[in-house]
């Protein structure tokens, strides 16, 4: 009869069977200097846009820049925020898989939601963080990040979509915050902004992300800007060139002058061209492609009206000015201040934009009806 093993003897292979399931570690990835200067600039690009939201909002010069990116474990971020501060978290729902966090002080989230909530942000507790004043935070990041993704979408030309972001004001000393569930990450992207808001705000802004997120983005900007291959043009076949003795040098043509007499000079009356549209079989400019990425501003005008000094000053929140244009007519469209078409207003999911249903000729842009 067989010996029987013994409780370490079982163990021993209890562990070798567990520890041979056990599936291989990943290595660990990081981020090299091409990719940090990448994140950097699409930070540089996606962030100014959102400035430009924010200003809108707060009604505030608000300036976000100078990104600095690094990689951050979950230790090193807990000891970066030993005081309690605001995180957004925002995933992406279309064009881009994964999510990102924007970390925030509680002073300058304070002082946002109280813009936001039209106040003047001055003296703002930032312990009176309720409710109302996390929302006003949540959508002041949720417009930001709005725009952001609009940058994302003309960069990478692919449309880019986020969720609604979910507001927490965490505690890094404590636990199940959202810091705290940053760990599935493993390895972590950090992108620290300036943050600049009139003269209420100069402090940082922070966006964390996965550090595979952030390859994703350098991927699509490299994708978006890497040339597209063109195929080859057959080739016409080159006219064989006349075979010249070794010996015999090249002789160059006479150069023929001819001396003409000064023709007669005829005296008519001027003629000019009537003014119209020019032809399409007009010779176009060799040198026109140099205009085509000059940026134009684009306005579309829904109508006009005038008021007298007393009628502004009297203008409060939520009075109504009566345009000279009825309802359903068209709007105007101008391109850096000269009216060149007309259309009508559309809605794009949640976009206003307008359809071009008549391009304004020559004659009428310059007053000649």
């Amino acid at each position: 009869m067989s010996e029987m093993l013994s409780q370490d003897e079982i163990d021993a292979l209890l562990r070798g069977t567990s520890e041979s399931s056990k599936p291989e570690a990943k290595p660990e990835e990081h981020l090299d200097s091409m990719e940090s200067d990448a994140l950097g600039e699409i930070g540089n690009i996606s962030f100014g846009n959102s400035a430009t939201a924010l200003s809108t909002l707060l009604q505030q010069k608000v300036e976000i820049t100078t990104p600095i990116v690094s990689e951050v474990t979950i230790d090193a971020l807990r000891e970066r925020y030993p005081t309690p501060h605001v995180a957004l978290r925002v995933g992406y729902t279309e064009g881009l898989k994964g999510e990102n966090v924007l970390v925030l002080t509680r002073e300058d989230a304070a002082i946002i939601s109280d813009l936001m909530l039209g106040g003047n942000g001055i003296d703002v507790d930032p312990e009176g963080l309720d409710e109302i004043r996390l929302s006003a935070v949540q959508e002041a990041m949720n417009q930001m990040m709005g725009a952001a993704a609009t940058s994302l979408s003309t960069v990478f030309s692919k449309k880019i979509d986020i969720s609604p972001p979910l507001v927490e004001v965490f505690d890094a000393t404590k636990t199940q915050t959202i810091i705290d569930r940053l760990e599935l990450w493993e390895t972590m992207v950090l992108i620290e902004f300036n943050l600049k808001v009139g003269t209420l705000i100069d402090s940082k802004i922070v966006q964390i992300a996965p550090i595979q997120f952030g390859k994703q983005l350098v991927n699509e900007l490299m994708t978006a800007t890497s040339p597209q291959p063109v195929a080859p043009a057959a080739a016409a076949p080159k006219p064989e060139a006349p075979k010249t003795p070794a010996a015999a040098a090249p002789q160059q043509q006479p150069v023929r002058q001819e001396v003409k007499s000064a023709p007669e000079v005829a005296v008519s009356q001027a003629e000019f061209m009537p003014l119209h549209a020019p032809s399409t079989n007009d010779s176009i400019p060799a040198n026109l492609g140099l205009l085509y990425d000059v940026p134009l501003s684009v306005t579309v005008e829904l109508g006009r009206t005038k008021r007298s000094v007393r009628e502004v000053l009297e203008l409060s929140q939520g009075s109504i000015i009566e345009l000279d244009k009825l309802a359903g007519e068209p709007v105007d469209i101008y391109v850096n201040q000269q009216r060149i078409a007309r259309g009508e207003v559309v809605v794009i999911e949640e976009n206003f934009g307008v359809r071009v249903t008549e391009i304004i000729q020559p004659h009428e842009r310059i007053g000649i009806v």
